[in-house]
């Protein structure tokens, strides 16, 4: 029997980014170590905004996730 393998970067990338000033596609992403949340993982999101409180459109911006990895 096989199973599909995923990795955290590949389910991130597609989906939606929602915050107070930002929605959008996040297009990559990248496990990184520049911000530390407990018993998380933390990841470097690029996300192609679709509405900016902002008044920003069409340019890709970065946001760090936390991906809980334990109970």
């Amino acid at each position: 029997m096989s199973a599909n393998v995923y990795s955290v970067e590949s389910l991130l990338v597609g989906k939606t980014y929602y915050s107070n000033t930002l929605q959008g596609e996040i297009i990559d992403a990248e496990k990184t170590s520049a911000v530390w949340y407990a018993d998380c993982e933390t990841y470097r999101v690029q996300v192609r905004p679709t509405y900016s409180k902002r008044g920003v459109y069409n340019k890709d911006t970065y946001r760090y996730l936390a991906v809980k990895v334990s109970d």
